[in-house]
């Protein structure tokens, strides 16, 4: 495994998560990073990405104000500071490395892929 996703589980609505994806044998710190959603019945998503050194991020509108991506290369880690929670964000989180410096929607720009963390909304 070379990514490892963490922090999922079951909230409530309006609640928080924080995911994590911890990067092993070998380093993405030079890579931008993503993460993705797949929601039951539907297909994988892009919701938020950040370049190499965390300057730039981007977002999905469905998760604009609400989710936050940020990294620390010196752990080698991405989170992903999930807050007012809905039902509608019920998915599978994946993390994922670029191929480059920067990060995309597109998920054919990522070459490794986490192992999904489930992110349970109840109403």
């Amino acid at each position: 495994v070379q990514l490892q996703a963490s922090g999922g589980g079951l909230v409530q609505a309006g609640g928080s998560l924080r995911l994590s994806c911890a990067a092993s044998r070998r380093t993405f710190r030079n890579n931008g990073m993503g993460w993705f959603r797949q929601a039951p019945g539907k297909e994988r998503e892009f919701i938020a990405g950040i370049n190499w050194n965390g300057g730039n991020t981007y977002y999905a509108d469905s998760v604009k104000g609400r989710f936050t991506i940020s990294r620390d290369n010196a752990k080698d880690t991405v989170y992903l500071q999930m807050n007012s929670l809905s039902p509608e964000d019920t998915a599978v989180y994946y993390c994922a490395a670029s191929r480059f410096a920067y990060s995309s929607s597109d998920s054919a720009n990522y070459n490794y892929w986490g192992q999904g963390t489930l992110v349970t909304v109840s109403s």
